[in-house]
């Protein structure tokens, strides 16, 4: 077997493989099917510092090779996770709890209440299916490095990844300018924001009008970001947008990623990240890889 393990941010995983936020709730269901202490870290639901009950439905719309989604960061609030879930999942692997929010005083409060207390703090900027003012902050390098540099100031025992929006002029700005503020990480891609419409009443499918986009259609997309990102700092990446297989894993370390995250594919197969996990290793041995972080930014462009 190969060496699974992976440094991220100065914090060993036991491998490279994450469920993304928003698709795994906080494993308690996922753990019902497998033992998800086999898996690198869980990123957790987006937590914001008060329970949101998120949009109305329809909530989300199918299309070939994507789906949108427009749930609006649905979530029982920071104080709820920190008294029914967390032991738990830290009982299972390391945490990564994405944490959302309206003003720069919203991710310094909620950054403040979880440092120490969770590995990983995952910044969501990005989010664009959520109608609030916080979500506007990953589209500018500026506002990036603001929330950033806030942020980080309330959470100095934990480590800080940042998570992009690929709906920018720049991904590898808006990844120096986290970097820069005092990111310890970035992740990326966040969804892309889409629109669909039924036809026959010439109105949206989803009740927010737009969503987010996510699934295997992305992924081309996604892997050309991370690439880009990558090269641009020197921090540690997150990729992920459209991973399905073990093969799409492997694309990401290749363009740069340290780490992965596995999102919309759970929804159709619940044991997607397993699979992908097993595949990865089974990928290292037949190729005579023996540590997965040997591949990491291996990609050589013509």
């Amino acid at each position: 077997m190969s060496d699974l393990r992976v440094n991220l941010c100065g914090v060993e995983l036991k491998n490279p493989v994450i469920p993304a936020s928003g698709t795994f709730g906080f494993g308690r269901e996922f753990n019902e099917l497998f033992d998800i202490s086999l898996l690198g870290a869980v990123a957790t639901k987006g937590l914001t510092l008060l329970p949101r009950a998120g949009n109305p439905v329809p909530r989300i719309a199918e299309s070939h090779g994507v789906i949108l989604n427009a749930v609006g960061l649905q979530n029982p609030g920071v104080e709820s996770f920190l008294e029914n879930d967390l032991a738990w999942l830290r009982g299972k692997t390391r945490v990564i709890a994405n944490v959302a929010g309206s003003t720069v005083s919203d991710y310094e409060k909620i950054c403040a209440r979880l440092d120490g207390k969770v590995d990983f703090l995952e910044l969501n900027i990005s989010c664009p299916n959520v109608k609030c003012g916080g979500m506007a902050f990953g589209v500018r390098p500026e506002s990036i490095a603001e929330v950033t540099a806030a942020a980080k100031k309330n959470c100095p025992h934990t480590p800080l990844i940042v998570k992009l929006s690929p709906n920018v002029e720049s991904i590898a700005s808006n990844a120096r300018a986290a970097e820069e503020a005092g990111a310890d990480g970035i992740s990326l891609v966040n969804t892309f924001t889409g629109l669909a419409i039924d036809i026959e009443r010439r109105r949206p499918v989803l009740a927010n009008n737009t969503g987010g986009v996510s699934g295997a259609g992305i992924k081309p997309i996604a892997v050309r970001m991370v690439y880009e990102a990558a090269k641009a700092v020197k921090i540690p990446v997150v990729g992920m947008g459209g991973i399905t297989c073990a093969e799409d894993a492997i694309e990401f370390l290749m363009a740069g990623a340290t780490a992965v995250q596995v999102g919309t594919q759970s929804f159709s197969d619940t044991h997607a990240c397993l699979r992908i996990l097993e595949g990865i290793d089974a990928w290292c041995d037949a190729h005579g890889v023996e540590k997965v972080s040997s591949l990491t930014g291996t990609l050589k462009c013509n």
